[in-house]
């Protein structure tokens, strides 16, 4: 049975492996984003609740939430953190060059949800099922699976990684999963969520990291740029577009 009502974060904070990351070659990706060299440079302090990494394509994000996740002990493609799911390696080397702090006396339970791999992982868990059985997940919509995803894992406290979940999710399903992450941060557990999507972003209470050219800074969810050019396209989606294709 998983660990219920603990109190403390499973992560405090992520920073560099002092030895492993002195040879780290500044030149060479993934350390030429910013974000990651922010990270390396500065570490990252994760509070309780939720906090959403939000920014363009190649800002990071999922790069940054991947070593995250990596370091502390989930399988590259996903899943709790007995999962050993493995196809091929596309990893960045990030998490080799990270420490994380872990909360004292906190549940190790979480879970890693990556959008682009789980298709496999769903053959992984029909061969691989839990003692209480598995969703038909593979005879679901895509929305449908990820949906039964949250309800059969997303159940207790603990550490939760998110790359893009709302990538397969109707406006409907995005506020459910809402609910499920305000569900675990009262109940004591963690999340960190990269996202694009303003509307699970705005989730009361987050903490908000945007990343960008700038590297990763807090901001409020009012200020993204991703919420205003939103609420500019939906304002005026014509002129918006017609701005755009000349």
């Amino acid at each position: 049975m998983r660990a219920r009502g603990f109190r403390q974060p499973p992560v405090v904070a992520v920073r560099a492996d002092e030895e492993r990351s002195a040879t780290i070659d500044r030149a060479s990706w993934p350390v030429t984003i910013l974000a990651v060299a922010q990270l390396l440079d500065e570490g990252l302090a994760l509070g309780p609740g939720v906090t959403f990494l939000v920014g363009e394509n190649g800002s990071g994000k999922s790069t940054v939430l991947e070593g995250i996740a990596l370091a502390y002990g989930f399988s590259p493609e996903g899943g709790s953190t007995s999962a050993r799911h493995s196809t091929r390696r596309t990893e960045s080397p990030l998490s080799d060059w990270l420490q994380v702090q872990r909360g004292v006396g906190a549940a190790r339970w979480g879970y890693f949800l990556r959008a682009e791999t789980m298709h496999s992982f769903y053959t992984y868990l029909e061969e691989n099922p839990s003692s209480s059985g598995e969703p038909a997940f593979h005879e679901m919509s895509h929305g449908e699976s990820f949906l039964a995803m949250f309800d059969t894992r997303f159940d207790a406290p603990g550490f939760y990684c998110l790359d893009e979940p709302e990538a397969a999710l109707s406006f409907a399903s995005t506020l459910a999963l809402i609910s499920t992450l305000h569900r675990i941060a009262a109940e004591g557990g963690q999340v960190l969520c990269a996202t694009h999507s303003p509307v699970l972003a705005s989730l009361p209470g987050a903490r908000i990291i945007e990343l960008g050219p700038w590297g990763m800074r807090p901001t409020a969810w009012e200020e993204l740029e991703l919420v205003s050019n939103w609420r500019s396209y939906l304002s005026a989606p014509e002129r918006y577009l017609r701005h755009l294709l000349g």
